[in-house]
């Protein structure tokens, strides 16, 4: 097990960062609005050189940088991409990030048209919540600390699929899938509160009863405090599951497209109350607004941390 890095608070009087994309580049470096740091996505960043580097170093020099992931695959059988563990462990040695972060999914497997062959299915796919697939997450979580050499964080996972449990065999629910996995390898949990969200709606959808911003409040509750580093979210969008199904059946989709809505405030409120003044991230990946739009959002997540305990953080 890892010591925690030094990274895993952050200092600064605010605690709420931005996702900075492309389009926020320039504005960002020009204008320097006070934000705890910026979170960009670590693959896109693997290259030795070139403009995209030159401008994460860059803002490297005013803000801490957090590098989120979306390529490890950490919950896959057939283990980690070695060539893409290198790429991040060059990354973090370049950028030196106050946190390094991945999903709980899976994405690499075993090809059956091509057996013997490994394909990556560019996307996050989720993973059983059972003992087998914890000893694989474990093992590679594992790996990529020992390489990296510092504590690692993991998401829970927005998914639109599940897993039917095997015939006798336990149902573990995902806080306590997850809290054993802090336990087992140390490693950090990045609560995306909006994914609770998204999947206590389908869930309703499905038939789950019951009220979906209490389901996320109790998920919250399964969780120990000391194992979140951090806190996202995001807006979500409801779309037909299937454009010819005139009775208008529909599904919840995590698109970061959109402000943070009401409800997930509130689940985060509780978050804050149950987790402290976690460092807390604004995601924001389609139809990207100014970046005026993105700070007011930050601004609300600051005032709502500034009420706990009379502003005390």
């Amino acid at each position: 097990m890892l010591e925690s890095s030094p990274g895993l608070s952050v200092p600064d009087r605010t605690w709420v960062g931005l996702g900075w994309r492309q389009p926020h580049y320039e504005a960002v470096l020009a204008q320097r609005p006070p934000l705890a740091f910026l979170e960009v996505h670590s693959e896109n960043f693997f290259a030795q050189g070139g403009a995209a580097l030159a401008v994460l170093t860059q803002a490297r020099a005013h803000y801490p940088v957090s590098l989120h992931g979306v390529g490890l695959s950490l919950g896959s059988a057939v283990g980690l991409d070695g060539w893409h563990l290198d790429q991040l462990a060059a990354l973090v040695q370049r950028i030196d990030p106050v946190r390094v972060s991945d999903h709980a999914s899976f994405a690499r497997g075993r090809s059956v048209a091509a057996p013997g062959a490994i394909v990556h299915a560019a996307d996050l796919l989720p993973i059983p919540f059972n003992a087998e697939s914890l000893d694989v997450l474990c093992a590679n979580v594992q790996q990529v600390q020992d390489r990296l050499q510092r504590r690692f964080m993991v998401e829970n996972l927005s998914s639109y699929v599940s897993w039917p449990a095997q015939a006798n065999e336990p149902v573990v629910g995902e806080p306590d899938f997850l809290s054993a996995l802090a336990r087992r390898t140390g490693c950090a949990l990045l609560v995306d509160v909006n994914n609770l969200y998204v999947n206590a709606l389908n869930a309703q959808i499905n038939g789950l009863a019951g009220d979906p911003v209490q389901h996320c409040q109790r998920w919250l509750d399964a969780i120990t405090p000391a194992d979140v580093a951090e806190i996202h979210l995001a807006g979500h969008c409801h779309v037909a599951a299937d454009p010819r199904d005139e009775a208008g059946s529909a599904i919840v989709m995590d698109d970061h497209g959109s402000r943070v809505c009401a409800e997930v405030w509130q689940i985060y409120q509780h978050a804050l109350r149950r987790f402290g003044p976690v460092p807390t991230l604004i995601e924001w990946d389609t139809d990207i607004p100014p970046l005026a739009v993105l700070l007011d959002e930050i601004a609300k997540a600051q005032a709502l941390i500034a009420g706990l305990k009379g502003g005390a953080t």
